[in-house]
């Protein structure tokens, strides 16, 4: 202990020491055209051994010693800039702004400084992509797709086309934190998982972690999609757009108040019910199919140390089939955050997040057996973050995160009036993390996060004779009622400890290996048995019966850069263990269950596998291969007959795929042409096929016993896209994009499913596939 004490004084008075000896530089960097910060920069000390990376406000501090020193800043896709500064006794504050590459044809030239923060940073299982490389991959009838480019990642998959949500290293969908501008999104697509929720134009900055997750970040068990939206220009008034086949969209931006305060307002829309009507068939001329959203955001530049942001995010899809029923569901974020520089060495900032997921389901009014179903959950976030730039060596963050949640299951409308429990549930989070660069050769991130929650009333809850619902007929020996406020469960314990842990060892400059650590642990679940969740599935906070999932994941792995940094490469392998995950038993009813615990299952489950990547992110040529070999299984052991899955077997998850292969490229021709191509191929998901049939009063019934024992055929897809400059003025800029979506036609299947014949009374199989044939698209794209 007495060692441990001296190591601990020793370490604190060398940085303070440290500290005092040197001076800061420090300030932010942006787009010199839009005033955009730019999230990531290189800022390096070409005279010392300093170097630093701005957060994603722009900031960025570095420490100085005595003497004459040249301040280096990059970024991919602009000139590089430098600072020459003289070290003294006073602090120094520079903004830096970056002017963009006039050939973005051109290699990136870089001189006196490297582009390989991939190796020398901590950071593994973590990708970034911008919108610009979003907006070159060809996707479904030419819309830009933020979640369909990442399931062209290594370890993120879905369960199959048009499926909602996605999949990383084993995770389910509910299992990853979607975060718009700080704010949680619950439901990620539109039309059923056919297209994301994020507009391109839209959005600045995509980042996704996998693995090393950050201690800032918790809630979730498998990863962090961080979303930024554009702060918008504040030099000066533009605009882009697009006409697609299926929707057409438009971004403004502008100065409110040049070089302080800017604002971005986008808005995007579907228009299948504009043509539909024209259809002879009335069914289909009475559907209604589409989809909208808005995004909105205004930040203020108060002074050099002070600056507020508002953004705000609204959309809805809308579903209404003839006069049978009509389906609408959508997200609604508003964030409201400070950024402040409290000194030249201690970044600080404060968000509140209100965040309301609605979906509703009916009938026409006019029916005489007409219904409306409203259902919700809304959150209230509160974040302080700090950082502070102790030294070159240290970086330290911590901070406090709380979420109060009010879920609303369900309340019905119309000929029958009944409505299911609200539930109320507090999470609260304290993390701390210090990256400490030991040596040029070692460099450590450790992070420790304390989470819990409380389920609390006013909620009435069953009491089961054996003090919980191990079959569906247990005994309901009676009820408990707890008040406004008063607890019901809490898991405020010792398993509210997360430890975050990540090392890279920098071998030369070129090449690292690296290792990370992280539990997590979850607290909202989301609650249905389909193969892809849908709008209508509800979310349920741990309380009294179901309790808190959590997952530990280690993964290694080895980075490097050919072709002076024109080429990346990376390969790592990762296990991944579960606990407590939330399964459902055979035949479970899960449809508007006020006491759901009566239908849930709980197992453990575990994903190990190898990610290779390859990837040019700079010249004519651009874009990645990668592929993963994978596994994803699950457990359900209990003690009875009816609680175990597959006779408490390790079985696949529905979206086990051990082989994904993709193929993403573009060629930037001239400066007329530019051209695009993906391949995707991944292993069939399981599906589970009967095992035998029953007969009753002549009519046949498959019987099921080995959950996803089989698997629907492999997928493989390819697509080509082309992007033509059309003739442009000094104000005016348009494009016209064209390509076809599975060129081939692959049919793929998304399911196999069994239903009666009807001349031989028998099951049949049946395939249903999404897409079978090639689906061309064009769109005309224009900026201003």
């Amino acid at each position: 202990m007495n060692r441990l004490a001296s190591l601990s004084i020793a370490l604190f008075s060398s940085t303070l020491a440290f500290s005092q000896s040197d001076v800061s530089v420090s300030g932010t960097i942006t787009d010199a055209t839009t005033g955009e910060s730019i999230i990531g920069a290189s800022v390096r000390d070409l005279d010392g051994e300093g170097a630093a990376a701005s957060n994603p406000y722009g900031f960025y501090s570095l420490k100085i010693g005595p003497g004459s020193h040249r301040i280096v800043v990059s970024y991919l896709g602009f000139r590089n800039d430098t600072l020459l500064v003289r070290s003294g006794d006073v602090d120094i504050q520079h903004n830096f702004r970056l002017i963009p590459s006039a050939k973005q044809i051109d290699e990136v030239v870089v001189t006196e400084t490297r582009d390989n923060d991939n190796i020398t940073n901590t950071e593994m299982s973590v990708t970034t992509l911008s919108s610009k490389e979003i907006q070159k991959i060809p996707q479904l009838l030419g819309e830009t797709d933020v979640i369909r480019s990442l399931t062209l990642l290594p370890g993120v998959t879905t369960v199959g086309e048009g499926a909602s949500g996605f999949n990383v290293r084993g995770g389910n969908v509910d299992q990853n934190l979607i975060l718009l501008d700080e704010a949680p999104v619950f439901n990620s697509s539109h039309l059923f998982g056919f297209f994301s929720v994020f507009n391109a134009d839209a959005v600045k900055d995509v980042k996704l972690y996998k693995g090393g997750i950050p201690s800032v970040y918790g809630g979730r068990l498998s990863s962090v999609l961080d979303v930024r939206q554009k702060e918008g220009n504040n030099q000066e008034f533009a605009g882009n757009g697009g006409i697609g086949l299926l929707s057409s969209r438009l971004t403004l931006e502008g100065p409110i108040i040049k070089d302080k305060m800017s604002f971005m307002v986008a808005g995007r829309r579907s228009y299948l019910d504009i043509f539909l009507p024209l259809s002879p068939n009335e069914d289909i001329a009475s559907t209604k199919l589409y989809f909208y959203d808005l995004n909105a955001k205004i930040n203020y530049k108060i002074n050099d140390r002070n600056r507020v942001f508002l953004s705000a995010y609204y959309g809805r899809d809308v579903l209404g089939f003839s006069e049978l029923f009509d389906f609408g569901w959508g997200n609604l974020t508003t964030t409201a955050r400070w950024n402040y520089i409290v000194s030249d060495d201690f970044f600080m900032n404060v968000t509140g997040v209100y965040s309301d997921y609605t979906y509703n389901i009916g009938t026409p009014e006019d029916q005489a057996t007409s219904f409306n179903l409203d259902s919700r959950i809304r959150n209230y976030i509160g974040n302080m973050n700090f950082t502070w730039y102790a030294n070159n060596n240290h970086t330290v963050d911590f901070g406090i995160n709380t979420t109060t949640y009010v879920f609303y299951p369900g309340e019905i409308t119309g000929i029958v009036e009944t409505s299911l429990q609200n539930e109320q549930a507090f999470e609260a989070a304290a993390f701390i993390a210090d990256e400490w660069k030991i040596n040029e050769f070692f460099t450590i991130s450790a992070g420790l996060r304390y989470s819990g929650m409380v389920n609390y009333g006013p909620r009435t809850v069953l009491d089961y004779e054996d003090g919980a619902p191990i079959l569906n007929d247990s005994t309901v020996v009676g009820s408990t009622t707890y008040d406004n406020n008063e607890v019901i469960a809490s898991y405020f314990d010792i398993n509210g400890f997360e430890p975050r842990l990540a090392v890279n060892y920098t071998i030369d400059e070129t090449q690292s290996l690296k290792l990370s650590y992280n539990r997590t642990r979850q607290y909202i679940h989301l609650i249905s048995n389909t193969t892809s969740p849908t709008p209508v599935d509800v979310w349920r906070p741990s309380g009294k019966y179901i309790e808190p999932a959590m997952a530990d994941q280690v993964a290694i792995g080895y980075f490097r850069n050919l072709m002076d940094n024109k080429i990346k490469f990376s390969v790592e392998a990762y296990y991944k263990q579960f606990y407590n995950l939330v399964d459902y038993k055979d035949g479970a009813d899960l449809i508007f269950q006020d006491n759901i615990e009566k239908e849930l299952l709980f197992g453990d489950g575990r994903a190990y596998g190898l990610e290779f990547m390859i990837e040019k992110k700079s010249g004519w040529l651009t874009g990645w291969v990668s592929y993963t070999l994978a596994r994803t299984e699950r457990k359900v052991e209990g003690e009875f007959r009816a609680t175990r899955i597959n006779g408490g077997d390790w079985y696949p998850a529905n979206f086990d795929k051990p082989h994904d292969l993709s193929i993403v490229l573009n060629a930037q021709l001239s400066d007329k042409w530019d051209i695009g191509l993906n391949f995707a191929y991944q292993t069939g998901r399981p599906v589970t096929y009967p095992d035998a049939l029953s007969e009753y009063q002549g009519i046949f019934y498959p019987v099921y016993s080995n959950r996803n024992g089989a698997r629907i055929p492999d997928y493989h897809r390819l697509d080509l896209s082309a992007t033509y400059v059309l003739e442009s003025t000094k104000y005016w800029e348009q494009s016209l994009s064209f390509g076809i979506y599975n060129v081939y036609g692959r049919n793929n299947p998304y399911s196999i499913f069994f239903r009666q014949d009807v001349e031989t009374a028998q099951p049949q199989a049946v395939q249903l596939s999404i897409f079978a044939a090639p689906i061309p698209f064009i769109t005309y794209n224009f900026s201003f």
